[in-house]
């Protein structure tokens, strides 16, 4: 079994997860030779201005 985590910043629709998910699932069972169903994906989303960079916040909406 294999295990993919991958944070990213909230916002981003359903489908969009939903695309992500089945592509790192594409690319764990070609670069494995895994079978999908042996494929977790675990999507971790962070609230913007709960992450920084070099002890700052950083916010999308002042970053564009």
């Amino acid at each position: 079994m294999a295990v993919v985590t991958i944070t990213i910043i909230e916002g981003r629709d359903r489908t969009t997860k939903n695309k992500l998910s089945a592509r790192l699932t594409d690319a764990v069972v070609e670069t494995l030779d895994a079978k999908p169903q042996q494929v977790r994906v675990i999507i971790n989303e962070v609230r913007d201005g709960d992450y920084g960079v070099a002890g700052k916040p950083i916010f999308l909406s002042e970053h564009g």
